[in-house]
């Protein structure tokens, strides 16, 4: 799973995630063949304007001083350049093929190229004078006199000039491939990550929807007993419930209001069951803004609010499910009324489903707490941000907020 395939890029290669181990095959090889093309060529294109517009000044500057030509004509150099270019990105584009690890094998061939191009600049400008019809071949040009002449020591010049520039324009080529490299391996991280939430998120509400059937189905068994009609209009409901149950499960988020109602049919159904001894009270849905929540987020609470409240004893019980807006933050709480004796036990499969729900959405930005508040009383809260503009407002949150927890 490490593997990853490059898109069409140069060389066409694979390479595994991460920018060290790109850098152990093919520095560019995340490089499109088009982008390379576009850089080395208006790096070329400057080179030349910058060393014909030299070599004019400095003619300039010689001959005001005496007169005579001393540097090469500028269209000879237009075509010197000329004559490179194909050379020199066949050398950046082998040296790219070649990278730079381990590097007692790569340098020599990096070495290699940039001697081979630089020493041709030399008799590219002789065959642009040549083309020019530069006064210097009218003569016939032989060994000696090239030998003779200044010619190896300009030639050594030109040689060691144009091994910096190649130096120069390999290093932007590299550079480009590098950063290049690095944004891509970013961007599957992100991609990866994205993934693993989606994945964790739909574990955790393969999780829930379960948990929750099998809690209607046995309240449906006790009924059927003793309450044949209660127990068939609970199978009404169940279906009901299952319905939006589906629903809600393929979503990540879902509307404040329809989560309540979820709830609300849910507490009916058990209502039904324990008529004698459970009271509900819900938060009005009229009132309450168009916000958006976590699909299911409530249901583990209430559940646990049901099982455990009416659990131990056989006295009354009531259970509160209210929604508040408090500043930048909607707080959600499910009380329930427990016996006195009741002893607090440690989180269930809801709480922890609840608990890491909100860690992988919401990060830091979130916060659950369960306890007791009194002998009497306990309470599930949930703290997490408005999300006023819908689901993708939560994936617009600071990224050092919502992945630390």
């Amino acid at each position: 799973m490490n593997a990853v395939t490059s898109h069409p890029t140069l060389g066409g290669t694979r390479y595994t995630g991460g920018l060290a181990a790109g850098l152990r095959q093919s520095v560019g090889a995340g490089l499109k063949i088009w982008h390379l093309l576009a850089v080395l060529t208006t790096f070329w294109v400057y080179v030349t304007l910058s060393n014909v517009l030299y070599a004019a000044s400095m003619q300039a500057s010689f001959s005001s001083m005496s007169p005579g030509h001393y540097f090469a004509r500028w269209d000879a150099r237009v075509l010197q350049h000329l004559f490179l270019y194909p050379c020199f990105v066949l050398c950046v584009w082998s040296s790219l093929r070649i990278g730079w690890l381990p590097y007692w094998r790569a340098l020599p061939g990096q070495l290699g190229l940039g001697l081979i191009f630089s020493t041709l600049a030399a008799p590219a400008l002789m065959w642009g004078e040549v083309l020019v019809g530069s006064e210097k071949f009218e003569r016939p040009y032989t060994l000696s006199h090239f030998l003779s002449g200044p010619e190896p020591a300009m030639w050594l010049a030109s040689a060691t000039s144009f091994l910096l520039t190649y130096g120069f324009g390999l290093a932007l080529i590299t550079g480009l491939a590098v950063y290049q490299r690095y944004r891509d391996s970013q961007l599957r991280s992100a991609a990866l990550e994205r993934a693993l939430t989606s994945a964790h998120l739909a574990a955790l509400r393969m999780q829930l929807s379960p948990h929750t059937l099998f809690n209607l189905l046995h309240t449906i068994r006790g009924q059927i007993a003793w309450d044949p009609p209660a127990a068939q209009a609970m199978v009404v409901q169940l279906g009901d419930l299952l319905r939006r149950l589906l629903t809600a499960g393929e979503r990540d988020f879902t509307r404040l209001p329809d989560e309540l109602r979820f709830a609300r049919l849910y507490l009916e159904l058990q209502q039904k069951r324990f008529a004698d001894r459970l009271t509900i009270w819900m938060a009005d849905l009229d009132g309450l803004p168009s916000l958006w929540v976590p699909s299911l987020i409530l249901q583990p609470l209430i559940e646990n609010a049901v099982v455990h409240g009416l659990a131990g004893h056989s006295g009354a019980v009531e259970i509160r499910v209210e929604a508040v807006v408090c500043g930048e933050n909607l707080l959600l709480r499910v009380i329930n009324t427990m016996p006195s004796n009741a002893i607090a036990g440690r989180d269930g499969i809801g709480l922890r489903n609840v608990r890491e729900r909100l860690a992988v959405q919401f990060g830091q930005r979130a916060a659950f707490n369960a306890s007791a508040a009194d002998s009497v009383t306990w309470i599930a809260e949930i703290r997490m941000p408005l999300l006023l503009d819908g689901p993708d407002s939560a994936t617009r949150l600071p990224d050092e907020q919502r992945h630390r927890s």
